[in-house]
C-alpha cells in the first residue's frame, strides 16, 4: 500500500498530464480556425462544413501522432534504459536474467499505437484533401472513385499523402515487431522519412523560392517532431519514470537522467526551430505590414508560444534536473508541473501550425505569367551572365546544408572548448581544417557555384568535384569522430547514447566494407559512371530531392575515400599503405580516362535538361559539356596530389614509429631478434658447407 501511495504521489497519471494538453489543443484549434476564416464556405466550390472542419482537425491528429511515434522510437533507441536486472530468482530464471525496463516497454507500446493512429490519420487526410480540392461534399459516385485514383497517381498532394500512409504503416509494423537495439534505432531513423512528404506539400512550398521553402519546412518539421513528440513522451512516461523503481530517490534519479538526455535533444531542436522558422517567415512574409495580416497574427502567436516553451525548457536544464539528479523528492512534482505546462503550450502550437498550413500567406505563390525555360526546369529564372564579381555576390541559400554547416560548427566549437576547460589540448589545426571544410561546403551548396551549377554543366562539374574531392579532405583532417568520442560521456546503464551509436557504427560489418580502400575507390569511380553514363543525371538535376541526394552522395563518397586513405578518425581496419596508394593511383587514372571520354563525346548528357535551358551566354550546351569534362580532369589533380602526400607522410610517420619501437625492444632484449636472424643464416651456411663437402 505504501508503494502504491508513493507512485501516486510521485508520478501523475497520464490523464492528468495529457488531458489539459488535449483541451488546450482543441480550444486553440477552434479559435485559430475561426480567426483565420478557413471554415467559411467557399462560394465557388465548397466541400461542405464537415470537410472544412474535419480536414484541419485530422491534420492536427496526424501531426501529433507522427511526432509521438518518432519521439517514442527515439526515446526507446537512445534515451530510456533498455533492461532491468532481476533482483530475485524466480521459477526457471537465473539471478542475472534481465527483462525489458517498464519505461522501454511503455515507449515501444506508445510507438506502435501512435503509428497506427498516424496511418489512419494519413489515410483520412488523403481522402479529405481530395474532397477539398474537388470542391464537393463527400459522396460515393463512381466517377469520383476514378478521380480519387487519378488524384493519388497524378497529383503531387495525392502522391505525397499516399507515400505518407505507406511510411506510417511500415513504421507501425516495425514498432510492433522490432525489439533489438539496432532494429529500434533503424526504425527511429526510418520514421523520420515521414517528414519528406510533408515538406513537399507544406504551405508556401510551391512559392517563388520553392526549394528553399521545402528545406526550411523540412527542418522545421524535424524540430517540431523532436520537441513536441518528446514533451508528449515525458508526459506519457510519467508513471514509469516517477515511481517504478524501489524507493523514491531511485525513481527521481531515473526521471532526472531521462529529462537531462531529452533536454540536450530539445536544445538542438529549439535552435533548429527558431532558425528554420525565420527562414520560412522570410519566404512567406516579405514586407513588414504583412505581419498584421491574418497569417502574420497567427505566426506571431506561434512565435510567442514557442518562446515560452523555450523558457520552460531552460527551467528544466537549470533548476529541475539538478534537483532530480540529487534525489530531492520535492523536485519530482515540480518536474511534472513543468512538463504539464510544456504539454499545454506545445499542444496549442501544434493547433496553430495546422491552421497556418490551411491559411494563405500574404506573399502569393503564383508563378509568373510567362515562364522561362530555365524556371520550368530549375524552378528559378536564368541568372545573369557570370562575371568575376558574380562568384562572390550570387547566393541562393540551401537551408538544409546551411543547417548542417551551422550545427557542425557549433558542435565542434562546443567540444573544442569543453576539452580545453578540462585540461586537454585539442588541435587548433584540426579546428581550422574543419572550419575551412564547412565554409567550402556552405559555398558550394549555397553560393554562385550552386546557382550556376543548376544551368551549366561546366559549373555543375566544379560543384561535383568540390563536393567529392576538396571539401572531404578538410573535413576528414578535422577528425570529428575522434573529437566526439573524446567529449561525449560514455553511458553505464546499457543504453546507446550518441557515443555508443558512434562506436557501434565504427565497428559494424557495414563500416568494414565501405571503409576498405578498394571499395572506397570503386565506389568513387563507379559513382561517376552511374551519374554521367546512365539516365540518373537528369532526374537528379530536375527534382529537388534528387539534387539533394546527389549532393549528399558526392560528399559521402569523397569523405569515405579520403577517410580510407588518411590516418585520421578510427575505422575498423587500416590497410597497408601500398594498397592505399594503388587505390589512389587507379582512381586517378580512371578519372582521367572518364574526363577524356567526356571531352571527346558528341552526345549531350541530360539533353532534355541542359539542352533546353535557354541560355543566351556561355556557349552551346555541347561546348559547355566539353569544358566541364576538362574541369573534371584538371580539378582532380591537385586534391589527388594532396592525398598522395598525406598518405606518404602517414607512411613515413608509421615507419618512424615502428623503427623507434624496434629500437626500444632491442634495448630491452639485447637485440635478440637480430641475433636470432643472424643465427638462422649461420645455420643455413653450415648446412650449405656440409652439402658442398658431401
Amino acid at each position: 500500500m505504501a508503494t502504491n501511495t508513493t507512485q501516486r504521489e510521485s508520478a501523475p497519471t497520464v490523464t492528468r498530464m495529457i488531458l489539459p494538453g488535449i483541451l488546450a489543443m482543441a480550444l486553440t484549434f477552434v479559435v485559430a480556425v475561426l480567426f483565420a476564416g478557413i471554415a467559411v464556405p467557399n462560394l465557388l466550390a465548397d466541400p461542405g462544413p464537415f470537410v472544412r472542419w474535419a480536414l484541419p482537425a485530422t491534420r492536427v491528429v496526424h501531426h501529433s501522432a507522427m511526432a509521438l511515434t518518432v519521439a517514442a522510437l527515439i526515446f526507446a533507441a537512445a534515451i530510456l534504459p533498455r533492461a532491468t536486472k532481476v533482483t530475485r530468482a524466480s521459477a526457471g530464471e537465473s539471478e542475472d536474467q534481465t527483462h525489458d525496463h517498464p519505461a522501454f516497454t511503455r515507449s515501444m507500446n506508445i510507438a506502435a499505437g501512435a503509428a497506427v493512429v498516424w496511418t489512419l490519420a494519413a489515410a483520412a487526410v488523403l481522402m479529405l484533401t481530395f474532397w477539398d480540392l474537388a470542391g464537393t461534399p463527400i459522396n460515393l459516385r463512381p466517377e469520383y472513385s476514378v478521380a480519387m485514383l487519378d488524384y493519388i497517381v497524378g497529383i503531387t498532394t495525392g502522391r505525397a499523402w499516399a507515400w505518407m500512409v505507406v511510411i506510417a504503416a511500415i513504421t507501425a509494423s516495425l514498432a510492433l515487431a522490432v525489439r533489438s537495439k539496432t532494429g529500434v534505432g533503424l526504425s527511429a531513423a526510418f520514421s523520420l522519412f515521414g517528414i519528406v512528404p510533408l515538406a513537399f506539400i507544406g504551405h508556401a512550398s510551391g512559392g517563388d523560392d520553392h526549394f528553399a521553402a521545402v528545406n526550411s519546412i523540412a527542418l522545421h518539421l524535424l524540430a517540431v517532431v523532436l520537441w513536441f513528440g518528446g514533451i508528449m513522451m515525458l508526459a506519457l512516461l510519467a508513471p514509469s519514470l516517477g515511481g517504478q523503481a524501489p524507493g523514491r530517490q531511485r525513481g527521481q534519479v531515473l526521471a532526472g537522467v531521462v529529462l537531462k538526455r531529452f533536454s540536450a535533444l530539445a536544445t538542438g531542436a529549439i535552435f533548429l526551430m527558431i532558425g528554420s522558422g525565420v527562414a520560412s517567415a522570410i519566404i512567406r512574409i516579405t514586407e513588414f505590414n504583412q505581419l498584421f495580416s491574418t497569417y502574420g497574427f497567427l505566426l506571431m502567436a506561434k512565435v510567442v508560444l514557442t518562446v515560452l516553451l523555450g523558457v520552460l525548457g531552460l527551467m528544466h536544464r537549470r533548476r529541475v534536473i539538478p534537483k532530480l539528479l540529487a534525489g530531492d523528492y520535492s523536485a519530482l512534482k515540480a518536474a511534472w508541473s513543468v512538463i504539464l505546462g510544456e504539454v499545454i503550450l506545445m499542444s496549442a502550437v501544434m493547433s496553430l501550425a495546422a491552421v497556418l498550413g490551411r491559411t494563405a500567406p500574404p506573399t502569393g505563390d503564383e508563378a509568373p505569367a510567362v515562364i522561362s525555360p530555365a524556371r520550368r526546369l530549375t524552378g528559378y529564372d536564368l541568372p545573369a551572365e557570370p562575371s568575376m564579381s558574380s562568384w562572390f555576390t550570387v547566393w541562393r541559400m540551401d537551408w538544409l546544408w546551411v543547417a548542417v554547416c551551422l550545427f557542425g560548427l557549433a558542435f565542434y566549437l562546443w567540444a573544442f572548448i569543453k576539452l580545453r576547460r578540462r585540461g586537454d589540448k585539442p588541435s587548433v589545426l584540426r579546428l581550422a581544417s574543419w572550419i575551412v571544410g564547412l565554409i567550402a561546403l556552405f559555398y558550394v551548396t549555397s553560393g554562385a557555384i550552386a546557382v550556376y551549377g543548376k544551368v551549366q554543366f561546366s559549373t555543375h562539374m566544379i560543384d561535383h568535384m568540390s563536393l567529392t574531392m576538396i571539401v572531404p579532405i578538410f573535413l576528414v583532417l578535422g577528425m570529428p569522430v575522434t573529437l566526439m568520442l573524446q567529449v561525449l560521456t560514455p553511458r553505464t546503464d546499457g543504453t546507446r547514447g550518441p557515443r555508443e551509436w558512434i562506436n557501434y557504427l565504427i565497428h559494424s560489418r557495414y563500416s568494414k566494407v565501405i571503409t576498405h580502400p578498394i571499395f572506397a575507390a570503386v565506389n568513387f569511380a563507379g559513382s561517376i559512371v552511374i551519374f554521367y553514363f546512365s539516365p540518373v543525371l537528369e532526374p537528379a538535376m530536375v527534382y529537388h530531392a534528387g539534387h539533394e541526394l546527389m549532393n549528399l552522395h558526392f560528399l559521402l563518397t569523397g569523405y569515405l575515400f579520403a577517410l580510407s586513405l588518411i590516418d585520421a578518425d578510427p575505422i575498423p581496419k587500416r590497410y597497408p599503405y601500398p594498397i592505399r596508394l594503388v587505390a589512389l593511383l587507379a582512381t586517378v587514372a580512371f578519372h582521367a580516362f572518364v574526363g577524356v571520354a567526356l571531352m571527346s563525346t558528341t552526345q549531350l548528357l541530360a539533353p532534355d535538361y541542359f539542352g533546353n535551358m535557354g541560355r543566351t551566354w556561355g556557349g552551346s550546351a555541347i561546348v559547355d559539356q566539353e569544358l566541364g569534362a576538362g574541369y573534371m580532369w584538371a580539378i582532380g589533380e591537385v586534391p589527388t596530389l594532396v592525398l598522395a602526400i598525406l598518405v606518404a607522410v602517414s607512411w613515413l610517420r608509421q615507419d618512424n614509429k615502428d623503427t623507434k619501437r624496434y629500437d626500444r625492444k632491442a634495448d630491452r632484449d639485447g637485440d635478440a631478434e637480430l641475433a636470432a636472424y643472424n643465427q638462422m643464416f649461420e645455420r643455413y651456411k653450415k648446412i650449405d658447407e656440409k652439402e658442398t663437402r658431401g
